[in-house]
């Protein structure tokens, strides 16, 4: 006998935990919630580690097939001063081609958040693999995928360990001299999409004052220069409203919390 799609979405029963009271729940999540605010600590002690990582310089000029042609590396960043460069296996061999990328990149790129955010803190997300142009933009019309993609042509995947397996690389710019700043792959990977793992992998991090950055590294208050992803404007004063709100917000959690 077939099983029906009906039937198979029907969980089987599973040896669950107590079932309790409200008040009952209520202290277990209250118990939990210090492990996962000292998690939450060690995550910020650990970015702020990373934030201090040694660069590597970049002295090769490695080139990509862009939509409009060759581009070199430096024209990635698109005048930003961050860049994290996502090698996904979309090319002859790989699983799905011509049609598709691998699932777990193609699951990754799903998770990518709008990039007007990301871009508003100086930084830059691409994409790379070894497809011609061509397959690239059918792949991304018919997935609905709007990132920057480009064609990788020399040794970039192999030299920044990324040749055999999915990865995000984080460079930084100091004029037109690049440097390498860390690398996520592997499950650490699994996790990317959000503008916020995006920018805890980057050199200069959030670039808020509560960040233990460096002397000098970029900070404002937190809050303020979040915007609607079509009402950003460069260099702009945050919005007073949207200020005052975030500020009423802040206070409540402080008072939350001291209580």
């Amino acid at each position: 006998m077939t099983t029906s799609p009906e039937s198979k979405s029907e969980a089987a029963p599973i040896a669950h935990p107590p079932i309790v009271s409200p008040q009952e729940w209520a202290a277990a999540h209250k118990a939990l919630l210090v492990k996962e605010k000292a998690a939450l600590r060690a995550r910020d002690a650990l970015h702020a580690e990373r934030r201090r990582m040694p660069w590597q310089a970049i002295d090769k000029d490695y080139v990509f097939d862009g939509p409009a042609g060759k581009v070199r590396l430096l024209d990635l960043f698109e005048g930003r001063q961050q860049l994290i460069v996502y090698r996904a296996f979309f090319e002859p061999g790989v699983h799905g081609w011509p049609d598709h990328a691998c699932i777990g990149c193609s699951l990754g790129a799903d998770q990518v958040g709008h990039l007007a955010h990301l871009n508003a803190r100086n930084t830059t997300l691409a994409y790379a693999s070894r497809a011609p142009q061509a397959d690239i933009a059918r792949l991304k019309t018919r997935m609905g995928w709007t990132m920057p993609w480009y064609t990788i042509t020399d040794s970039f995947d192999a030299d920044f360990g990324v040749d055999e397996w999915h990865g995000h690389n984080a460079f930084i710019r100091d004029g037109e001299k690049i440097y390498r700043t860390y690398l996520i792959n592997s499950r650490g990977d699994e996790a990317m999409g959000t503008v916020w793992s995006y920018l805890d992998m980057t050199a200069l991090g959030r670039q808020e004052a509560w960040e233990n950055s460096p002397a000098g590294y970029p900070q404002e208050r937190p809050y303020k220069w979040w915007n609607w992803h079509d009402s950003y404007v460069a260099n702009a004063a945050p919005d007073p409203t949207w200020v005052a709100v975030s500020d009423a917000g802040e206070a409540a959690f402080r008072k939350e919390s001291a209580q």
